[in-house]
């Protein structure tokens, strides 16, 4: 029975990682936490994100895509602009408890 836990374990619990590596691995860009913060506050167009951030148009556009793929943020398409929203404003905690690490850290 012990052997076919573990085997199972081992066979899940990487794809479970995997797919919590892919979140973390797309919060783990300045950029993208800036557009994430800015985002919490409410929905922005691309254009509005690009002037904040100071890139071109298509390296925002890169930054929210790859947001959107790792389910952090949706968009919705108004005639010719797209509006980005975050689809899981829980991620703002996540947020917290790094500032709480970074707090931490520094204090010891």
């Amino acid at each position: 029975m012990a052997k076919y836990i573990t085997s199972f374990m081992a066979q899940t619990l990487p794809v479970k990682f995997k797919a919590q590596a892919a979140v973390l691995k797309a919060l783990a860009h300045p950029t993208r936490l800036f557009i994430v913060d800015e985002l919490s506050k409410r929905e922005r167009c691309v254009c509005e994100l690009t002037e904040m951030v100071g890139s071109e148009m298509s390296t925002v556009s890169k930054h929210l895509t790859l947001l959107k793929h790792a389910g952090i943020v949706e968009d919705d398409k108004r005639g010719v602009q797209v509006f980005y929203r975050l689809k899981r404003p829980c991620v703002m905690n996540f947020f917290k408890c790094v500032t709480a690490v970074r707090k931490d850290a520094i204090e010891e």
